[in-house]
C-alpha cells in the first residue's frame, strides 16, 4: 500500500493543484493513505477536508520582511513545526512526500529528506518560490509549469508537466447555453468575465467601478464580476444605490466557472500560475493584471512569458483603473486579436498534469 504526504498550501493556487494530485494518486492506488500537512490557520485546513482528505497543520508562518523583530516568533513557530514535522514522518511512514509551495512544505520536505524519503516538488510559477529553491537539493524530480526553469533547479531533476488544475472545468456549447441563463445574460452580446479571486483584489474592483458610466453606455457588452468576499458587502452598497449598470452581474464569487468559462468572450483575472493554467487549458483569451502583493513579483513574470508569445494581453496593476476597462472594451470587440490571443494560448497547455505527476512519483517509489 503506498503512502503519500502532500504538502503545502497558504492559497488556492497551491491548494487545488495539491487536490489534484491527490485525486490521481487515488485513481492509481485505490487503497493508497494520503495524509495533507498544511499550515495552522490557513485556507488549506479548510479546504483539504472538504475535499475529503485528512490534514495535520503546523504553527509555521511566514517572515516578515519590513518587521523585523516579528521574526523572533516566526522562528519559534518554525522550530516547533520541524519538531512536528518529524513526528508525522516517524508516525506516517511515507513513501514519498510531495510539496506544492507555501510554508508547511518547507519543514515537512526537510523532515522528510533528513530521514531518507524520497521527496517531489511541483513548483507552479514560472519564477521559483523561496521554499522550492531550497528544497530543490535533496528533492528526486521537480515538476514545472513553464520551460527555462534551468535558471532556478538542477536541470537534469526537472520534468515538464504543467499544473494540475480543477478536473470539473468543460468549456462546451451545452454550457455555453446554460451560462446564459444562470446569469442572466444576452447571447447575443460580448461578455467579459472579470475575476478578482475568490477573496477579490482592489484594483480590479477599482477599475471596473470607474468603468460604469462607459459600461453603462455599451449596449452591446455584458459582464459577469466576481468581485471576492472582502469587498462584497461594498459592492452590494453600489447596487442597492442603483450605481451598478443593468448590464454587469456582481457576484462574491462564481461557484459555476465552467458556465462562466463557456460565456465569456474575454476574461480579466490577475496573473496566478493556477489560473494561467486554466487559460491555456480552456483556450480563453485573457487580459491580465500581476498582483503587485506576492513574492519576487513573480505574478508579473508569469504575465510576461505569455506575452511574449502573444498569448496574453498584460496590464499593469498601477496602471489599470485608468485603461483596463477601454483595453478590454476595445479587445473583446475585435475577432481577429481574440482569436489570435486564443490560439496562442491554447499551444501553451499542459494536459493531464495530474497523472503525469503521479508518472513521476511511481518512477521514484516503483
Amino acid at each position: 500500500m503506498k503512502r503519500v504526504i502532500i504538502s503545502g498550501g497558504g492559497t488556492g493556487g497551491h491548494i487545488f493543484p495539491a487536490i489534484s494530485i491527490a485525486n490521481a494518486l487515488k485513481e492509481r492506488w485505490p487503497d493508497g493513505e494520503i495524509l495533507f500537512v498544511g499550515a495552522e490557520n490557513r485556507m488549506e485546513m479548510e479546504k483539504i477536508p472538504a475535499s475529503g482528505y485528512k490534514i495535520i497543520g503546523l504553527p509555521v508562518a511566514g517572515f516578515d520582511r519590513r518587521r523585523l523583530l516579528k521574526n523572533f516568533s516566526v522562528i519559534g513557530k518554525l522550530l516547533k513545526s520541524m519538531r512536528k514535522a518529524r513526528k508525522i514522518i516517524d508516525d506516517f511512514k511515507p513513501d514519498i512526500a510531495v510539496g506544492v509551495g507555501g510554508y508547511a512544505s518547507g519543514p515537512t520536505l526537510k523532515a522528510a529528506a533528513a530521514k531518507g524519503v524520497p521527496t517531489l516538488l511541483q513548483e507552479q510559477n514560472s519564477y521559483a518560490g523561496v521554499t522550492n529553491k531550497m528544497l530543490a537539493r535533496k528533492a528526486s524530480a521537480i515538476c514545472v509549469a513553464y520551460v527555462g526553469m534551468e535558471k532556478f533547479f538542477p536541470a537534469k531533476k526537472i520534468v515538464l508537466t504543467g499544473n494540475p488544475c480543477r478536473q470539473d472545468l468543460v468549456v462546451s456549447e451545452e454550457n455555453r447555453a446554460q451560462g446564459y441563463g444562470y446569469f442572466r445574460l444576452d447571447p447575443c452580446k460580448r461578455t467579459i468575465l472579470l475575476l478578482g479571486g475568490s477573496l477579490g483584489a482592489r484594483t480590479l474592483n477599482q477599475s471596473i467601478t470607474g468603468a460604469f458610466p462607459k459600461l453603462a453606455g455599451a449596449g452591446d457588452l455584458q459582464v459577469i464580476w466576481q468581485c471576492g468576499k472582502y469587498y462584497y458587502k461594498e459592492m452590494q452598497q453600489l447596487q442597492e444605490e442603483g450605481k451598478i449598470p443593468q448590464n454587469v452581474r456582481l457576484f462574491d464569487f462564481v461557484s459555476r466557472m465552467d458556465y462562466a468559462y463557456s460565456v465569456a468572450d474575454l476574461v480579466i483575472s490577475r496573473a496566478g500560475a493556477g489560473s494561467i493554467s486554466e487559460f491555456s487549458l480552456l483556450g480563453k483569451a485573457v487580459i491580465l493584471t500581476p498582483s503587485p502583493n506576492v513574492a519576487e513579483d513573480h505574478q508579473t513574470k508569469n504575465a510576461q512569458s505569455l506575452v511574449d508569445k502573444n498569448a496574453a494581453v498584460m496590464v499593469p496593476d498601477a496602471e489599470a483603473p485608468g485603461i483596463l476597462f477601454d483595453k478590454a472594451m476595445a479587445l473583446v470587440r475585435n475577432d481577429e486579436e481574440l482569436r489570435s490571443l486564443r490560439n496562442n494560448i491554447a499551444k501553451l497547455a499542459q494536459r493531464d498534469s495530474a497523472k503525469r505527476i503521479v508518472d513521476e512519483i511511481e518512477k521514484i517509489i516503483g
